[in-house]
């Protein structure tokens, strides 16, 4: 049975609320004992970095995806397991998702609710049946998850949009959603 890997969309910055980050250590540790690939955006800043360095002092592999005009703004982290350099934003997001067996989105920007909701569109066109999960961090997604029952209840989406995410509140509950068992 091969390594499960699960790709991790969050912001690069850190948030103002220390629980994101937190979350971000806590989930990279997470990933590494239950030997589960991280495969993430390739940064070392924000939520990017503390998942990926939590990751690794766990003994974790790492799998980062950077395009090349972010390398300098997202300090590219070239001391993981594999590093990929893109050409664009589209082909890292290809990338990664292509590279992982389910994908879990922290608190984050624009970016990550980009890459949440190509995610979310290519499984709701019937492109993937990966699961998706939100890590509602502190109540971080709370209005993203009323949006999605507002495009729901306004007939811009059928009912099973809501099914395609599954969201958590805490990593433990996260890792128990993705197969995990003991510690």
């Amino acid at each position: 049975m091969s390594k499960r890997s699960v790709c991790v969309f969050c912001g690069s910055r850190k948030g103002q609320n220390p629980a994101y980050e937190a979350a971000a250590t806590e989930l990279g540790t997470a990933l590494a004992e239950h030997d589960m690939r991280l495969v993430y955006g390739a940064g070392d800043v924000g939520l990017m970095g503390a998942v990926a360095r939590a990751a690794q002092a766990a003994g974790g592999e790492t799998f980062g995806v950077i395009p090349d005009h972010l390398v300098k703004w997202e300090v590219g982290k070239t001391d993981l397991t594999r590093y990929v350099v893109t050409e664009t934003m589209h082909e890292r997001k290809k990338v990664m998702f292509m590279n992982c067996d389910a994908v879990v989105v922290l608190p984050g920007g624009a970016g990550s609710l980009d890459e949440y909701f190509e995610v979310l569109t290519w499984r709701q066109i019937g492109l993937h049946e990966k699961p998706v999960f939100l890590l509602n961090a502190e109540g971080y997604w709370t209005k993203l998850i009323q949006l999605i029952d507002h495009v729901i209840n306004e007939a811009f989406a059928d009912t099973s949009l809501r099914d395609y995410t599954t969201v958590v509140d805490t990593v433990q509950d996260l890792m128990e959603g993705l197969g995990a068992t003991g510690r």
